[in-house]
């Protein structure tokens, strides 16, 4: 090894690890600021984009475990092997409709693979009756994130990348 080699080469430890995050529901990538709640327009929580969506089922974005499946089943976290902590939210004040309109598939703290059903909702019950269908999702660790690339366009659930993460 040379002088030179050093500088051009680094330890696994000095490289930087990309995440593909998924699409975890179909639909039309929005730009998160559009979302009709300063909680998440104003990436009070974290950053990321949101998802207007179509569709029946809400899929894991990324391996990892369940974190939190709320009671009314509007929202749940999930965490990757390498600590990207990635926080769902369907719709708008779906917190009031008190789990109307979901189905809980998975469970709190399984371990679970891309693309694989978290929670399945009635579309047509969500549109008439939450405030916004806009869908969050965040990475809510975002001060451990060095660069999020965030992608546009039309998504399907289990497929499509809609983020780029450099932890």
């Amino acid at each position: 090894m040379n002088l030179f080699t050093k500088f051009f080469t680094s330890t696994k430890s000095e490289q930087c690890k990309k995440t593909n995050i998924i699409a975890p529901i179909s639909g039309d990538i929005i730009d998160i600021e559009s979302v009709p709640d300063e909680v998440f327009s104003k990436k009070i929580i974290g950053d990321g984009i949101a998802i207007n969506p179509i569709g029946k089922r809400i899929v894991a974005p990324i391996t990892g475990t369940i974190g939190k499946i709320f009671n009314t089943m509007h929202a749940f976290s999930i965490i990757s092997k390498n600590k990207i902590e990635i926080f769902v939210h369907f719709g708008i004040d779906t917190i009031l409709l008190r789990g109307k309109g979901f189905k809980k598939i998975a469970q709190e703290n399984q371990e679970i693979n891309v693309g694989e059903t978290i929670i399945e909702y009635d579309l047509r019950f969500l549109k008439k009756h939450a405030k916004s269908i806009l869908t969050p999702v965040v990475i809510s660790n975002i001060n451990e994130i060095k660069k999020i690339k965030k992608n546009s366009g039309e998504v399907k659930a289990g497929k499509t990348i809609i983020m780029e993460i450099i932890k």
